[in-house]
């Protein structure tokens, strides 16, 4: 299986995101500014959007391919639809759940078995959730170290309007799937499906 051993901070300053979108401390982050380039071409900042999101939500090109062409198939807006299907997956929800620091530990914690969906054991971090699921950790896990101290340190994290959590059953809940307003991450998904329609 491939896997990106990219350093996290050095990516972020290199596509301009904000460490806090993927869990880490924005203190950790170096004073140095990103380099100034020359005027960025058409191409290089559609190109720029789909590493966005696919470092997000650590998607390789060959998956993220598979959901950009799901998503064109999908009736509605292809951007919309594309965003909809990343943030379902599963290590996503568990990550926006608060049951893991960083979208990485959401998705070693499900690989792990240590997540059920619907009272069922579930270990694919790109397992689809659909509405009204309901995302709860195994109850052998709950007294995980890395479970509990991603309680503590997530205690101010704001959950999604379209998830609901119970932090004493450590469990969640999925209203219903987000609309691209609800989901606040600084990526022009219209860019990408430039990139892809070419």
């Amino acid at each position: 299986m491939a896997i990106d051993r990219t350093p996290v901070l050095k990516r972020c300053r290199q596509l301009g995101i904000d460490p806090v979108v993927l869990g880490y401390s924005s203190k950790k982050q170096s004073n140095r500014q990103p380099n100034r380039r020359h005027r960025e071409s058409e191409y290089g900042m559609q190109l720029r959007e789909k590493q966005k999101a696919k470092f997000i939500y650590g998607v390789l090109e060959k998956q993220f391919r598979g959901y950009f062409k799901r998503a064109k198939s999908m009736s509605g807006v292809t951007g919309d639809n594309l965003m909809q299907l990343l943030e379902t997956r599963l290590d996503n929800v568990v990550f926006r759940l608060g049951f893991a620091r960083t979208r990485k530990e959401a998705r070693q914690t499900v690989s792990h078995g240590h997540i059920q969906v619907n009272g069922k054991r579930v270990d694919i971090p790109s397992y689809r959730v659909s509405q009204g699921d309901v995302v709860s950790v195994a109850p052998k896990a709950k007294d995980l170290l890395s479970i509990k101290s991603a309680l503590v340190s997530n205690e101010h994290v704001q959950v999604p309007a379209w998830l609901e959590v119970d932090i004493e059953k450590l469990q969640g809940s999925v209203l219903d799937l987000p609309k691209r307003d609800q989901i606040d991450l600084d990526v022009n998904e219209q860019l990408i499906v430039e990139l892809y329609s070419k």
